[in-house]
């Protein structure tokens, strides 16, 4: 399976750690708990980056990280019945008890969770300390740029 991440150029070296989710949390875990967001094609990836930016301010230093996931490590996915009602809000703590319960019990290296920036989509959350982890191939950070209109620009 194909994955993609965008993240500031100046924190490429440490998009295959989790840090960053270890800092701050995020929708599926909670602080403490390494885990490395991705989504499965560069597009979604792009739309959720862009919700977490702020409106008025344009980034220049994006890079998109593709990798890979082999055929032989497990990547479970998860029952879209499990989910609570309106579980695509912000806040909803029991999406963090999901993801920190799958980290902890090391079931899988890989774990499919849908979008809620795009309903009917789906990201895959890496478990860094897994065993299998080792086998997940990250590529070279490439320059990536959204759109100016995007942000109510021309483009040049």
């Amino acid at each position: 399976m194909r994955f993609w991440r965008i993240c500031r150029a100046r924190y490429a070296a440490e998009a295959a750690t989790g840090e960053g989710a270890r800092l701050y949390g995020g929708r599926w875990n909670s602080r403490g708990i390494r885990v490395v967001y991705a989504s499965d094609s560069l597009a979604l990836a792009a739309v959720e980056s862009f919700v977490n930016i702020e409106p008025n301010l344009v980034p220049t230093d994006l890079v998109s990280i593709a990798g890979v996931i082999p055929d032989t490590v497990i990547i479970e996915t998860l029952a879209t019945r499990r989910l609570p009602a309106r579980w695509h809000e912000s806040g909803n703590e029991s999406l963090r008890t999901i993801g920190d319960e799958w980290i902890r019990s090391g079931r899988s290296a890989a774990f499919r969770v849908p979008s809620a920036a795009i309903q009917g989509e789906w990201n895959v959350l890496l478990n860094p300390v897994h065993a299998e982890f080792a086998k997940i191939q990250f590529h070279r950070p490439k320059p990536f740029e959204f759109d100016s209109r995007m942000f109510g620009r021309q483009s040049k």
